[in-house]
C-alpha cells in the first residue's frame, strides 16, 4: 500500500480560485474561506471535508480506504 497523499489544489465553486493546501492527518478541515471571494466553503452533502469536496485529492483516511478497497467509511472526521 501507498502512502496519502498530503497536499491537494482546492478550487472555490464561487470565484474558481485554486489553492494548494496541506491536508491536516490528525483533523477534519470543515471549513475553508476562499481567498480569492471570501466564500465560506463546507462539505457537500456525503463528503466528509472540503478537500473531498473541491479538492483534487481527497482527504488521506479516504485515500487509504480506496487504495486498499474497502469502504471508506466516515473519512477524516472520525477516529
Amino acid at each position: 500500500m501507498t502512502e496519502a497523499q498530503k497536499e491537494s489544489t482546492i478550487t472555490c465553486p464561487t470565484c474558481r480560485h485554486e489553492k494548494t493546501e496541506t491536508m491536516p492527518t490528525d483533523s477534519c478541515l470543515f471549513y475553508y474561506e476562499c481567498e480569492g471571494c471570501k466564500t465560506l466553503l463546507r462539505p457537500k452533502a456525503g463528503d466528509c471535508c472540503v478537500f473531498c469536496s473541491y479538492g483534487t485529492v481527497p482527504c488521506p483516511p479516504i485515500q487509504l480506504a480506496q487504495q486498499s478497497g474497502s469502504e471508506p467509511g466516515a473519512g477524516c472526521c472520525t477516529e
